[in-house]
């Protein structure tokens, strides 16, 4: 069983927008250190940073209206605190506590992707969509039902029928939708919004491409500080983090879906 939902559901803006600002910071600074929050939603909208690269609000603004035009937006920029800053100041370590869990996908999950893939490049306005063993179910935003029908026969399509989505109707906030992007996997912390030193996103990252390539669950925990996770240098989980973030386009592309 596995949900996913779209990039124009609003959780995921949320999470695309705080991807966009992590990829300006990499474009500011080489290894920057930020954090970004993200909360929009009925013509408002509220952006926390923490970061070590100079990030101007009118640059910020900008990414909030080329994803969510017409919202109101409130922007916090504060320097990152400095012990944690110290934490990196002798080389890359791990940025903060973290458990993290693993384990291979599966065939209904990749299934659902590829149909939420599928059903977003006819029709991409908010949607959700669940299957199991049993049910395909699609909700799908400014799209007739008819229509869906048509190609999914088989599915559960808009129950309430016909619908409208969008931030002007739900909220949206970062790292909301961890199921739609990591499927049976487990994490103490969230995806997006964060640079690369944190295990959020690196140790997340490797776990999930080691479970994929071996077959088998990943389990891993570790704390703010370690230089060695795993049985290898923190540096190196990085590496393979970026190398995959590179491969996707960005942090705000990696947003899109999540890991799958």
């Amino acid at each position: 069983m596995i949900e996913k939902v779209n990039p124009s559901h609003p959780d995921k803006v949320a999470d695309r927008i705080a991807g966009a600002i992590v990829d300006l910071a990499y474009k500011k600074q080489e290894n920057p250190k930020i954090a970004v929050e993200v909360l929009i939603g009925h013509g408002y909208g509220h952006v926390v940073i923490e970061t070590s690269a100079l990030l101007e609000k009118e640059d910020v603004a900008f990414i909030v209206e080329r994803m969510a035009p017409g919202i109101r937006v409130f922007i916090q920029i504060v320097p990152l605190d400095v012990h944690l800053a110290n934490n990196q100041s002798k080389g890359m370590r791990c940025g903060d506590n973290g458990i993290f869990k693993s384990v291979p996908l599966k065939e209904e999950q990749k299934a659902l992707s590829k149909i939420a893939r599928e059903i977003y490049t006819s029709n991409p306005t908010d949607g959700k969509y669940i299957l199991d063993e049993a049910r395909l179910i699609i909700c799908q935003s400014n799209a007739k039902t008819t229509d869906l029908k048509n190609t999914y026969p088989n599915a559960e399509i808009n129950p309430l029928g016909d619908w409208t989505g969008g931030t002007d109707v739900d909220t949206g906030a970062t790292n909301r939708k961890l199921g739609s992007d990591m499927a049976d996997s487990v994490t103490g912390g969230g995806l997006h919004g964060k640079d690369l030193s944190k295990a959020d996103v690196s140790v997340n990252i490797y776990a999930f491409l080691k479970a994929q390539k071996t077959g088998k669950p990943v389990e891993i925990c570790c704390a703010i500080g370690d230089d060695t996770i795993d049985g290898i240098p923190y540096q190196d989980i990085v590496n393979i983090a970026k190398d995959y973030i590179d491969s996707v386009g960005g942090f705000e592309k990696f947003a899109e879906w999540g890991l799958f």
